[in-house]
Order: structure tokens, then sequence, then C-alpha cells
């Protein structure tokens, strides 16, 4: 079932953007969510005509995040979080730590699942983070991993 997504759809597509998605997906899901429309001709021909309004907000929504990738590139975030013996974590760290961290530091919201982790964090140290930030738009941050006390 072909569909015109009204909102960006992590691992399926952007606003606006025509897509094939089974019809048990679309009926259970995204139509009563209401976060798309059956792409009957009228609508495609609608998306069509938009076509220049909506590559307009686009630009101007990537150059938003490209300025909030700009204020996060290359910036050492730090995380204080309980050690036990040994220097273990009490759990791990995790991309709702690292969301509320970049917020409280920097003042950007970060969508939690736009943070991508290259392993899990169950140890002190430095790693790599990645915020994907928009299609095409990244930051590459440092997360340093503390003791609190």
């Amino acid at each position: 079932m072909k569909v015109i997504l009204l909102k960006d759809i992590l691992n399926l597509g952007e606003e606006n953007e025509l897509v094939e998605v089974s019809e048990g997906f679309a009926r259970n899901y995204l139509l009563p969510k209401r976060s798309a429309i059956v792409a009957t001709p009228s609508a495609i021909a609608a998306l069509e005509r938009n076509k220049k309004n909506i590559a307009k907000k686009l630009e101007e929504k990537k150059a938003v995040f490209r300025e909030t990738a700009k204020k996060l590139e290359g910036k050492a975030l730090e995380i204080k979080v309980d050690v036990g013996e040994e220097g273990k974590l009490f759990g791990s760290v995790s991309t709702v730590d690292i969301a509320g961290a970049i917020k409280a530091a920097y003042g950007v919201d970060v969508d939690r699942k736009k943070i991508v982790l290259s392993e899990h964090i169950k140890a002190l140290g430095e790693y790599p983070v990645s915020v994907k930030m928009f299609s095409g738009v990244e930051a590459k941050i440092t997360v340093q991993v503390v003791p609190s006390n």
C-alpha cells in the first residue's frame, strides 16, 4: 500500500515522502496515529503541486539542524555515574542519559532515538557517539563516563 508520510518516521521515511508499506502497518499504525495518508491520485497530485514549498521547508529545516550539529560537533560530554568496586557501573549509560546530558550542557533537545552508540557503555572511560540530527546531518561527540563519588 502506498502512503504519503505526514511526519518523519524512523527507518521508513521523511515528511511528505511517498512510501510503500504493508497494509497492516498502514491501517493499524500509520493511519490511526495520523502519521500518513493513503496515496490516492488526488493526494499525489497535491503533493506534486506543493513540491516547491515542501523543498523550501525541508531546506530550512535542514539548515536549523546543521546549526545545531555545529554546536555539538567535537564537544566532550561528561556523565557522572555511580560505580562499585573496580570501577564497574551500576547498570549502563543509555541514550536517554546522553540526551539528558546534552540538554543540560548545551541546551539542545536531541531525540534519544537519533543517538547512535558504537558499543554499550558499561564501564568508565571515553566513548565516541554519533548524533544523527537529520538526513545527511550528523554530529560526533565524545562521552566521558566518570565516577560521581
